[in-house]
């Protein structure tokens, strides 16, 4: 009920910029409004996410297999914009009210997505126990610090360690405050790329 109401609250705030921000996605390079890919979702089920499209539509990565990297040339000026502030996720609001996501919890990855140059489940043997959990917009782990690359072994390992600590820990309390913490280090300070 939370995560419905408070994104369905979202979505109808941000609508304005929702927006404005289509219109500058559209205007700034041929393509569509918003991209989308599959991910592992609850108990592995796939979903189509949502977001804004910040790459050149020719130059996107559905399989999502290669990763963003700084400085990416894939990257379009507006996409610069959004993926700093991570306004590129705010579609996502849509896969919370589908059921398909929830606003906080482990982040979903594209199956098939390397960590270290080797798949996920095969450098972190308890990897699916974090699919025990609805996947959210934000997390523990994005929070903590473990957001960008997962090409070394380490950030990569920890990123599934916070999402196990989340998961066996949560309370809506835990929510609420990944959220605010969420709110200042990506929207008001922006630290994605």
């Amino acid at each position: 009920m939370f995560d419905i109401a408070a994104a369905s609250g979202a979505l109808l705030f941000f609508a304005p910029l929702l927006i404005v921000i289509a219109v500058a996605i559209k205007l700034t390079s041929p393509g569509p409004v918003l991209f989308f890919q599959y991910r592992y979702g609850y108990r592995n089920r796939r979903f189509k996410i949502y977001k804004f499209r910040t790459m050149r539509a020719d130059a996107g990565d559905v399989r999502g297999v290669r990763q963003t990297v700084q400085g990416d040339a894939r990257v379009t000026s507006v996409g610069r914009i959004l993926r700093k502030t991570s306004l590129d996720e705010i579609p996502q609001l849509i896969n919370v009210i589908k059921g398909d996501m929830s606003l906080v919890g482990p982040r979903p990855h594209v199956p098939g997505m390397l960590a270290a140059d080797l798949p996920y489940e095969h450098l972190v043997p308890y990897y699916f126990q974090r699919h025990t959990a609805r996947p959210g917009i934000t997390g523990l782990a994005q929070v903590s610090g473990c957001r960008g690359s997962t090409a070394e072994f380490g950030p990569a390992v920890s990123r599934i360690d916070y999402d196990l600590v989340y998961i066996e820990r949560w309370s809506l309390r835990m929510d609420i405050m990944i959220i605010i913490r969420t709110i200042r280090k990506e929207f008001l300070s922006g630290s994605g790329f």
